[in-house]
C-alpha cells in the first residue's frame, strides 16, 4: 500500500514538472515571437522613413520658374489643358514617390473634361509617367449664354470639350442638343449624326450642320455655292436620299432658283420649299 502511494506521488511530480517545461516553452515561444514581431515593425517603420525621406526618392522641383519636374513625364497630351494636367500633380512635387497615390491621381485626370483614359506609372526612384489618351471631338456644337453663344466640341459620348486654343477641326456643326439634355442623351444624338455621315461616306463633304433635334428626320445643311439649303433626309435610306438631290439639284436650281429647302423623306418624290411654300 506504502509502495503504491509512492508511485502515485512520484508520477504526480513528474507531470508538474512537466507542465512546468511546457509553461516555460510557451513563454519562451512567447517571448521570442513578441520580440520578432518588435523587431519587424521596428524595421517596417525604419524602412517607411527611409523611403520618404531619403531624397533619393523625392520628385525633384522644376529647374526654373513656368518649367516642369524633369521627374514627371507626361506622353499623350495634344489639346487638353497641359497647365490643368500639371495641378493635379502639384502637391507631389518635392514628395517621395512612395508617397505618390496612383489611383487618387488617376481619378483627378479623369475629371478633366478632354482626358478620356490615363495610366500612370511609378518608376523606381524617383520618376512618375503620365500616359493620357484624349477624347477625339466629332462636331462643334453651340452653347447659349443668355442671348450669346460660343461654339465647343462635343465627342461621341456626349462630353463638351473646350477648343484648344489654335487648334483646326474639319468638323460638322451639330445641332439639336437641348439644354436640358444629360450627357447620355448628347451622346446618343453625336452617334446619331455619326450614323448618318457614315452612311453618306463619299457624299459628306459640303455638309455644314446636322440637325438631329428629332431622331425620325434628320435635317441637313448643305452649301451649293453661294447657297445654303436645309435637306430634310427622314430616318433612314440617307446615301440614297441624298444622292437623289444630287442628280436633281441643277433641275431644281433652274426651275426654282429661290429654292430654299428640300423634303426628302420620301424615296421617289421631292418636295422643295420655295419662299416658305411646299412645291412638289
Amino acid at each position: 500500500m506504502a509502495a503504491r502511494d509512492s508511485k502515485s506521488k512520484n508520477t504526480a511530480s513528474q507531470n508538474t514538472k512537466r507542465g512546468a517545461f511546457a509553461l516555460l516553452r510557451i513563454a519562451f515561444v512567447c517571448c521570442l515571437l513578441g520580440g520578432s514581431l518588435a523587431g519587424i515593425i521596428y524595421a517596417s517603420q525604419r524602412f517607411e522613413h527611409f523611403m520618404v525621406d531619403d531624397p533619393r526618392f523625392a520628385i525633384a522641383p522644376p529647374p526654373e520658374f513656368g518649367h516642369e519636374s524633369p521627374d514627371l513625364q507626361l506622353d499623350g497630351i495634344r489639346y487638353a489643358s497641359r497647365a490643368q494636367v500639371l495641378r493635379v500633380f502639384s502637391k507631389d512635387i518635392g514628395r517621395s514617390v512612395y508617397l505618390f497615390p496612383l489611383a487618387e491621381r488617376r481619378r483627378e485626370l479623369l475629371r478633366i473634361p478632354w482626358i478620356k483614359d490615363a495610366e500612370i506609372l511609378r518608376i523606381w526612384p524617383d520618376r512618375i509617367v503620365v500616359r493620357v489618351q484624349e477624347r477625339q471631338p466629332a462636331a462643334f456644337i453651340a452653347l447659349a449664354f443668355g442671348s450669346m453663344s460660343r461654339y465647343a466640341l462635343i465627342d461621341s459620348e456626349g462630353v463638351i470639350l473646350n477648343p484648344p486654343a489654335r487648334a483646326r477641326f474639319n468638323l460638322p456643326v451639330l445641332t439639336g442638343i437641348a439644354p436640358g439634355d444629360n450627357q447620355a442623351m448628347r451622346g446618343k444624338r453625336v452617334r446619331r449624326m455619326q450614323q448618318v455621315l457614315r452612311d453618306l461616306s463619299s457624299l459628306a463633304p459640303g455638309i455644314s450642320e446636322v440637325d438631329v433635334s428629332d431622331f425620325e428626320n434628320v435635317t441637313l445643311r448643305v452649301k451649293k455655292g453661294d447657297r445654303s439649303l436645309l435637306i430634310e433626309l427622314g430616318d433612314t435610306n440617307f446615301a440614297s436620299r441624298y444622292r437623289t438631290f444630287l442628280d436633281h439639284y441643277a433641275e431644281i436650281q433652274n426651275r426654282m432658283p429661290d429654292v430654299t429647302g428640300l423634303d426628302l423623306r420620301l424615296d421617289d418624290r421631292i418636295t422643295a420649299v420655295q419662299g416658305g411654300q411646299s412645291v412638289q
